[in-house]
């Protein structure tokens, strides 16, 4: 039943969202385009509800000449690829925001597990053992507000199948809210090749 009436959320909140945040969405805009050459939005291949692949919609926040197909972590020098904008809005996770569309869209859920890319195998394997692959992914999760990138690949899924059993409209809102202040202080958020990955793993690609 909640699900029902969390499509209806997602949906209302996003379209507001949207609304109240179009001058910042542009000005974002013009900005990355003033700053390097490259499109604006760019599209990463991700795993939605049932395994369904699809496309996520982020703020460019890399140079054009990054080498493509190279997740972030791999980079040895991430930095020298990564534009003064897309500094921050990584930081804040501004980069995020075009994903209201794929809310809207129905994509995507404003809370829930973190949409795996379509080669992260380990990760969609485990979230199966916990049926995670079973509902729509969010934009925030029970897995963000507990480690984000810190975690390994089977305690990102244990939590992400502890949401799925605790869901509930007060469990996101807790998750919410955990969220803005993980966002405020950037707690958890890795880059460059320092990160482990556990057979090819991707857990912080910021693709072009």
């Amino acid at each position: 039943m909640y699900l029902k009436v969390k499509r209806i959320i997602d949906l209302t909140l996003s379209l507001v969202a949207i609304l109240l945040l179009s001058p910042l969405l542009l000005i974002i805009a013009v900005v990355i385009k003033i700053e390097s050459k490259g499109k604006v939005i760019f599209k990463q291949k991700r795993v939605g509800k049932g395994k369904t692949p699809f496309y996520i919609y982020k703020f460019r926040t890399m140079r054009s000449d990054t080498p493509r197909e190279t997740p972030t972590h791999l980079l040895n020098n991430p930095d020298m690829y990564i534009t003064r904008i897309g500094k921050i809005l990584r930081k804040l996770s501004l980069d995020e925001l075009p994903q209201l569309f794929n809310i809207i869209k129905g994509e995507m859920s404003i809370v829930g597990p973190r949409p795996a890319l379509w080669n992260q195998y380990d990760l969609i394997e485990e979230r199966d053992k916990y049926g995670a692959n079973a509902i729509r992914p969010g934009l925030t999760g029970w897995a963000q507000v507990n480690g984000r990138d810190e975690l390994p690949i089977e305690v990102k899924a244990k939590y992400d199948g502890e949401y799925v059993d605790r869901l509930s409209f007060w469990f996101d809102i807790r998750i919410f809210f955990m969220t803005i202040c993980w966002v405020l202080f950037a707690k958890g958020v890795k880059e460059g090749a320092t990160i482990g990955s556990k057979r090819g793993t991707i857990n912080n690609t910021k693709e072009l």
